[in-house]
């Protein structure tokens, strides 16, 4: 029947974090904020969480001498997406 959605995913912010990162290579911290629309602070707590479940990797760098934030989509975090995709379309009947 319905399948549990991955409640990491689920997340309105985490789960745009992953949709955006899933379409490209890499994105940085001031990307992604402007993709979501979040807040700085609120954004990096849940770079923190998406990384530390290993959904993301992030690279933490200098451009100059301005700190740049890096985050890719893991393995572990591609797969987990196509399963909360998967598990959506139960309770979507598509």
């Amino acid at each position: 029947m319905f399948r549990e959605l991955d409640p990491l995913l689920h997340s309105e912010l985490r789960l745009a974090v992953m949709s955006v990162l899933i379409g490209v290579e890499s994105a940085d911290f001031s990307f992604l904020r402007e993709q979501t629309g979040a807040t700085a602070g609120n954004l990096s707590v849940q770079i923190d969480k998406l990384s530390a479940a290993g959904y993301i990797s992030v690279e933490k760098t200098f451009r100059g001498k301005m700190p740049r934030t890096l985050c890719r989509v893991t393995p572990a975090g591609m797969e987990a997406f196509a399963r909360y995709v998967e598990a959506l379309r139960t309770y979507l009947k598509i």
